[in-house]
């Protein structure tokens, strides 16, 4: 007589588990986009029951992941220290971050450094000059890669072959009406991007920034992340976005690289 496994143990059990952390990832992600929201709210937007919903958010409440005033919730300052966390572990965390905050003070405008998670531009510093203008990029927010100047410089540094998986797996979504959303065109910018050393951002993310990134390698040669400035596009033109920011970038970047070979 076949054995029966016990439940969360089979094939089964393993889905009705995995079913059950996505619809917390659900509720999490509507409380990120929402700031805050209560039960009811939550199971309208994510489609699960007011009981189950409550239930996740007794969970997360429990393990410090979401914090609760009246009847409304918001994700909780727990989210913080993982991420800080995690951010703290990346090769040379600190250097980058003071070289970050160099390039802002230099240019006087909004800088960050962004590295590739699961294809995406995840930034993971942002440092703001005297003249610098908020942005989309916040720390933490993800782009598709080819949309930003950072994301550019990434790509650039990576196989052919590699590139169009990523473009199969995620396509070339448009965040603004200047966003390069075909193939061949985009490979022939990231040619450009390896013959230069830096790429370009022309309104693509947002509409009314322009952006300089340059990437940086590791050691070995791999590509560790992206430096970017972005600044409007009045300010971001001529030499300034051609020779300037370009070169005053890339200067810092190699002297990051030795630092990191040597260290």
């Amino acid at each position: 007589m076949p054995t029966r496994e016990p439940p969360g143990e089979g094939e089964e059990g393993a889905r009705q588990t995995l079913k059950s952390i996505e619809n917390t990832f659900a509720i999490v992600t509507e409380l990120q986009e929402r700031e805050e929201a209560g039960v009811t709210e939550l199971a309208t937007a994510t489609g699960l029951s007011k009981s189950s919903v409550y239930k996740h958010l007794a969970t997360l409440s429990a393990g410090d992941f979401v914090a609760k005033e009246g009847e409304q919730y918001r994700l909780g300052l727990r989210f913080l220290d993982i991420g800080a966390q995690v951010r703290s572990r990346l090769d040379g965390a600190h250097v980058i971050r003071t070289k970050l905050r160099e390039i802002a003070e230099e240019t006087e405008e909004t800088a960050q450094f962004s590295t590739m998670e699961h294809d995406r531009a995840v930034v993971l510093f942002r440092d703001t000059g005297r003249r610098g203008v908020l942005t989309k990029g916040r720390v933490g927010k993800r782009f598709y890669l080819h949309q930003t100047a950072g994301g550019k410089s990434i790509l650039a540094q990576l196989p052919d072959h590699r590139i169009r998986e990523i473009i199969d797996e995620n396509g070339l979504p448009a965040a603004t009406p200047n966003t390069i959303t075909d193939e061949a065109a985009l490979f022939e910018e990231l040619d450009g991007v390896r013959e230069r050393g830096f790429a370009y951002n022309y309104e693509e993310s947002t509409e009314g920034l322009r952006a300089v990134g340059v990437p940086l390698r590791e050691p070995d040669g791999t590509v560790l992340g992206a430096f970017a400035v972005a600044a409007p596009t009045h300010r971001l033109k001529d030499d300034r976005l051609e020779t300037e920011i370009p070169d005053l970038v890339k200067s810092v970047v190699n002297e990051l690289e030795l630092n990191l070979a040597h260290s």
